[in-house]
């Protein structure tokens, strides 16, 4: 009987197709915009490697002054000074370490001298670190593969690519053992990535080559091998303290400009890297550092981008706004129904006089109002994908963000029926009220 209902709601849309298509327009309007919104938001604010997101752990190790210390406020800086990074990663790995690899990283910028003729100078942005970064976060390689450990201890010329910028030097060979020019240093190419852009950028949140969602690293080395180079940075760097001049002072200095990680074997041992890190800063404390209390915080990757604030306030406020609008829609929708189910009381007084009871009325009636969501539903499709496109125009931070997947597809048909459903229940029970008697008189 329901799928009559529903065919008989198909014919229906065709006997008023003005007032039909004003709904169908009005419902896919409020659906497109609560959708796009919302789809971005889940996009922004979803975990970007749930496999590993509760094991992989930001340290931030706070250095600031006692004198300007306020309890309860949020930490000044989220980055770590050069000293802490190295010291960190030159103590031993043992058996109960409570990690299984960390990683430092900062971002650069220099000036990439192409073996082709036809290709100008151009400054790259790339990222130094430390050989266990591809594997701490599962970067897929198309040839080659990162470089050791030693090559990290020994400042090695070595780089890896992306595979967009080895397309864009080498074409399509593979250019593992080739060397190209980099920071006026000749540095061989060991390995090429596959395409690999982790949605936000949550291991280098802290960048100047893009932000939380745009721009990607072209070109990595070896973090020690950036610092012998003094290669030149991209991203922030916060200062508490007056420094010393020239780059050994800012290595010497108190200066926050690197990324930590730690992976530690679960998320049960970190409380023993919380202990770990409480140790450090003990002994750091005896140097004179660390004057603030309780100057150790961990996050994990969601907190991680919670603290950098990747899904801002405006970005939830306008879902809200996207929601009150499919309401006004609904409204708007409430009033035509009235409108449409009102001119059809005599033929409701004739199939009551007949012996349909007020159930089939309103199977009946409510079956129509779901099939004007259906029909809204395959225009809000569009209409969403459409507006995602608008509003990744118009912000730079999104231009990689909008997608859909299965899950907001069938989301946008479930809202739109859900929503005309909800919109029908009063016209349909208005029209259940009819009277036969009255109407049959009326004829």
């Amino acid at each position: 009987m329901l799928f009559y209902y529903f065919q008989l709601g198909m014919r229906k849309l065709r006997s008023n197709p003005a007032l039909t298509a004003l709904m169908v327009v009005t419902l896919a309007v409020g659906v497109a915009a609560s959708v796009s919104t919302l789809a971005i938001l889940q996009l922004m604010s979803a975990d970007p490697m749930p496999s590993k997101s509760k094991v992989l752990i930001s340290p931030v190790l706070d250095v600031g002054e006692l004198k300007s210390y306020q309890a309860g406020a949020k930490v000044e800086d989220e980055q770590m000074t050069y000293k802490d990074a190295r010291n960190l990663l030159s103590l031993p790995t043992v058996a109960n370490s409570p990690f299984v690899r960390r990683t430092a990283l900062f971002g650069v910028s220099e000036a990439l001298e192409p073996a082709r003729s036809d290709l100008p100078v151009q400054q790259l942005e790339g990222l130094a670190t430390t050989n266990e970064y591809f594997a701490m976060f599962e970067a897929p390689f198309l040839y080659g593969g990162p470089w050791t450990a030693k090559e990290d201890a020994s400042a090695a010329n070595v780089v890896v690519l992306s595979r967009k910028q080895s397309e864009a030097l080498y074409g399509t060979e593979n250019p593992v053992g080739k060397t190209l020019r980099f920071m006026n240093h000749d540095f061989q190419i060991i390995g090429v990535l596959k395409e690999w852009r982790l949605m936000p950028r949550f291991p280098h949140l802290i960048n100047g080559s893009g932000g939380h969602f745009n721009g990607e690293e072209n070109i990595y080395l070896p973090l020690q091998t950036a610092i012998q180079s003094k290669a030149g940075m991209s991203g922030s760097m916060t200062c508490m303290q007056d420094t010393a001049p020239g780059y050994q002072g800012l290595l010497d200095s108190e200066c926050t400009w690197l990324q930590f990680w730690f992976e530690v074997k679960s998320p049960a041992a970190i409380g023993e890297l919380k202990s770990f890190l409480d140790a450090y800063v003990s002994e750091q404390k005896k140097l004179g550092r660390f004057q603030r209390p309780n100057p150790v915080a961990m996050y994990d990757v969601m907190q991680w981008m919670e603290l950098l604030n990747v899904v801002k306030s405006d970005s939830k406020l306008t879902v809200w706004l996207a929601f009150g609008f499919l309401a006004l829609c609904l409204v708007n929708t409430v009033g035509l129904l009235l409108a449409k189910f009102s001119v059809r009381a005599a033929e409701v007084g004739v199939r009551r006089a007949l012996g349909a009871s007020r159930a089939d009325i309103f199977k009946q009636f409510l079956s129509e109002a779901a099939v004007v969501g259906f029909v809204g539903g395959l225009l809000g499709l569009p209409l969403s994908l459409l507006a995602m496109q608008v509003i990744a125009k118009a912000s730079a931070g999104l231009a990689e963000v909008p997608s859909m997947n299965w899950f907001m597809f069938g989301s946008t048909f479930a809202l739109s029926v859900l929503a005309s459903v909800l919109a029908g229940l009063l016209p349909t029970w208005r029209a259940c009220q009819i009277t036969p008697a009255l109407q049959l008189k009326s004829q």
